[in-house]
This record gives structure tokens, C-alpha cells and sequence, in this order.
């Protein structure tokens, strides 16, 4: 008596039908991910500088149109409190102005770096290397220091 076993399962070309199918699909979506990467941080970069950018303008018009100093890589005026003078000392009646940025500044989202560095001319022509920010001190206007955002 012959009887007829029937096995379920798969066979090696369904699993490597399959296989290919999956390695299709990924090679299709995992470059999007990547690109959103890229996207987020650029949107990041565009609210960082539009925020130091409206807090340095705040900046100006308490302190007789100039703008802050760059000290030691950083605009330490603009987390601190200050008189019209943009001297820095303790917030009361004295120092009514600021803080404009309450804990330090962002950091440029490409690089995770929030260091200033000065720049001679606006819009700056190269990016320093420090990675942060570029900043025009005669101007207070500032840049991202990234090759391919100097133009923002």
C-alpha cells in the first residue's frame, strides 16, 4: 500500500522569490530615510537661525542699534542680562534687558555645534571649520557654518 504523504511548505525558488522581492522594497525606501535625514535637519537649521536671528534683532533695538559682542566664541550678551550699555550683570532694575536665549545657544543641527566664529564679510564666502555659526559683528548678522547653507 502506497500512501501519499503530502508536505507543506516551501520551496528554494518561493524563498528566494520572496528574498528578492524584500531586497527590491528596501533598496527603494531606505534611500528616502536617509534623505529625511537630511530634511529634518535643515528644517532644524532654518528655526535655529531664524531664532537667533529675531534675538539678536530684539537685541539691537533694547541696546541703541548695536549688536552683540563675540567673546570667546560664544554672544555670551544674549543669554545674560544687560543694560542699554550691553553691559552683563544680575537681572533686576539695573540689567532689565535680556536674557534673549534662556540656556545657551543651539546648535548648528549638521554639525551639533553651537561655537561662533567672526566673519569679515557678509553673506560669508567659506565656512570657518569651526562648524557652529558665523557671525558678522559689525552687522550682527549670522550664518550657518556649513558650505552648503552659507547663504541662508
Amino acid at each position: 500500500m502506497k500512501s501519499h504523504i503530502r508536505r507543506s511548505g516551501f520551496t528554494l525558488v518561493e524563498v528566494l522569490i520572496v528574498v528578492v522581492i524584500l531586497a527590491i522594497l528596501a533598496a527603494t525606501v531606505i534611500p528616502q530615510f536617509a534623505t529625511s535625514t537630511t530634511d529634518a535637519k535643515e528644517s532644524a537649521l532654518k528655526f535655529n537661525l531664524h531664532s537667533l536671528r529675531s534675538q539678536i534683532e530684539m537685541y539691537k533695538l533694547h541696546h541703541l542699534g548695536a549688536a552683540p559682542k563675540l567673546i570667546s566664541g560664544s554672544l555670551p550678551q544674549l543669554t545674560s542680562a544687560t543694560n542699554v550699555n550691553g553691559d552683563i550683570g544680575t537681572p533686576g532694575p539695573n540689567f532689565p534687558y535680556g536674557p534673549y536665549i534662556l540656556t545657551a545657544l543651539p546648535p548648528n543641527p549638521f554639525t551639533g555645534k553651537s561655537v561662533v566664529t567672526a566673519t569679515t564679510t557678509f553673506p560669508p564666502t567659506a565656512e570657518s571649520g569651526g562648524g557652529g555659526w558665523l557671525y558678522h559683528e559689525a552687522t550682527g548678522q549670522i550664518a550657518p557654518d556649513t558650505a552648503a547653507c552659507l547663504n541662508w
